[in-house]
């Protein structure tokens, strides 16, 4: 990812002129996604054996919440 969006030179990011500094964290977090789907099956997260869930913290600076939905049958 930080060859795809490198963190600097900070100033290649139109963003970032106002004195934000996390232009590239946006961008990965646009690579990476933001949200996955996953089925509950008796209780447990139905993932098959080599699945994970993954959260990539890009711009680490700010507090972050996440956000669990359950959807019913």
């Amino acid at each position: 990812l930080d060859e795809l969006a490198p963190h600097e030179p900070i100033s290649m990011y139109h963003h970032n002129k106002p004195g934000e500094d996390n232009a590239d964290a946006h961008l990965k977090r646009q690579i990476m996604g933001r949200e996955v789907v996953v089925a509950v099956t008796n209780g447990r997260l139905d993932l098959g054996p080599w699945e994970q869930i993954f959260y990539g913290e890009f711009d680490g600076r700010r507090p972050k919440r996440v956000l669990v939905k359950i959807i019913g049958e």
